[in-house]
């Protein structure tokens, strides 16, 4: 299979094309406020592992990672080994899924979560700076802040809970190879789950 470094292109309602990250290309930079009002920025965490996953929690898909415990396994094996995980919403306002920062810190809360901070990315410029598809959709930047993968998190395009136990976790392979200074072997994978609600606008 050919390497995916070339970037792919999310369309809007409207129509209008946006260029997306490229794997093995420098991260974009944001900033982004987190659901306690703290401005965030990638810039902050020069020098480590980042994880970046675009959450919803109205998403069957992201449901079935939160419901089952395998996202919060999975940020807490992260985390355990510094890595930092940023939790993203992009859902807009004007969307039935959008939950408040409040509303979302609580709701992470309650899903004992493990996320390092949650961002709230109500007008949508990270995650079309990410070309971030779907919730959930996984992104790891490496400490020198290149984009080293870009996909799903497992291998099981299901909202089927019972899948997880015979997936692949991606995201923890990722994590496992580029912290032992391997290459990422597998770099870009599909992702899969319910479409990111960017604003109509956007």
């Amino acid at each position: 299979m050919l390497k995916l470094l070339i970037a792919t292109t999310l369309f809007t309602a409207a129509g209008a094309a946006l260029a997306t990250a490229a794997v093995g290309q420098p991260a974009p930079a944001f900033s982004a406020t987190d659901t306690s009002g703290k401005t965030v920025s990638l810039a902050d965490f020069k020098g480590k592992h980042v994880v970046l996953e675009w959450a919803n929690p109205g998403c069957p898909y992201v449901v079935k990672h939160y419901g089952s415990g395998n996202m919060q396994g999975t940020q807490k094996d992260a985390t355990a080994q510094g890595v930092i995980w940023l939790t993203v919403n992009s859902t807009a306002p004007e969307q039935s899924d959008y939950k408040a920062p409040a509303a979302m810190a609580q709701w992470m809360q309650a899903q004992k979560a493990a996320a390092t901070a949650t961002l709230i990315d109500a007008d949508g410029k990270v995650g079309k700076a990410y070309g971030a598809r779907t919730t959930p959709h996984l992104y790891i930047v490496d400490p020198k802040g290149t984009l080293i993968y870009a996909g799903g998190i497992d291998n099981k395009p299901s909202s089927n809970a019972a899948d997880i136990a015979t997936a692949t976790n991606h995201v923890k392979v990722a994590l496992t190879e580029t912290l032992a200074g391997k290459p990422v072997s597998q770099a870009t994978t599909r992702p899969y789950g319910c479409s990111v609600k960017y604003g109509s606008g956007a």
